[in-house]
């Protein structure tokens, strides 16, 4: 579960306060597994989704969020 404000689509900033950069979306490995998320100069930004088992799933989550906010 997240909380508002955690994630870039319930209200966290879209730019890093701290150094400025508006990170894109990407797929990012943590201890728990792979995960869609952002990444900024200072590191991890937002964890956008739950985690994914493989880097490969979480690729296709990606994609088929992106195909869905784009038509």
């Amino acid at each position: 579960m997240v909380m508002p404000r955690e994630t870039i689509r319930l209200g966290a900033s879209k730019t890093c306060p701290e150094c400025g950069v508006t990170p894109e979306l990407g797929v990012y490995r943590s201890a728990a597994g792979w995960y869609i998320g952002t990444y900024c100069r200072c590191g991890p930004y937002s964890r956008e989704s739950g985690y994914y088992a493989t880097e490969e799933q979480a690729e296709r989550a990606l994609e088929a969020d992106f195909f869905e906010r784009h038509n």
